[in-house]
């Protein structure tokens, strides 16, 4: 049974840091793809970044030069750093997961894609 599990998120000012982590139980992080989405209140979830076993990335524009994605396949764990965080930033951050995958930006961001789903963790960024 696949399990993932985020933490790291928290309250914190513009302009500042988070990084959040995604352990994955019983998935392998050495195939497919794996991605961060968000949802603010009252919007839909979006994707944030995607990472592909070939080691494509894919951001999107909104977060492109602030978060990046990486992987430690030895320990099964996904990391989403996020810097220079804006108030638009705010929402729940959920961590997801797609065996198979087609490696473009379009399909690694589209959360219809990915079957395995975390709880999420909360940001909340402060102006």
């Amino acid at each position: 049974q696949v399990q993932l599990v985020e933490s790291g998120g928290g309250a914190v000012q513009a302009g500042g840091s988070l990084r959040l982590s995604c352990v994955g139980y019983g998935y392998s992080f050495m195939s497919g793809s794996m991605a961060w989405f968000r949802q603010a209140p009252g919007k839909e979830r979006e994707g944030v970044a995607s990472r592909a076993d070939t080691g494509y990335t894919a951001y999107s524009e909104s977060v492109k030069g602030r978060f990046t994605i990486s992987v430690d396949s030895a320990k099964a764990t996904l990391f989403l750093q996020m810097n220079s965080l804006k108030f638009e930033d705010t929402a729940m951050y959920y961590c997801a997961a797609a065996r198979t995958y087609r490696q473009t930006r379009f399909w690694m961001l589209s959360p219809e894609n990915y079957s395995y789903w975390g709880q999420g963790t909360q940001v909340t960024v402060s102006s």
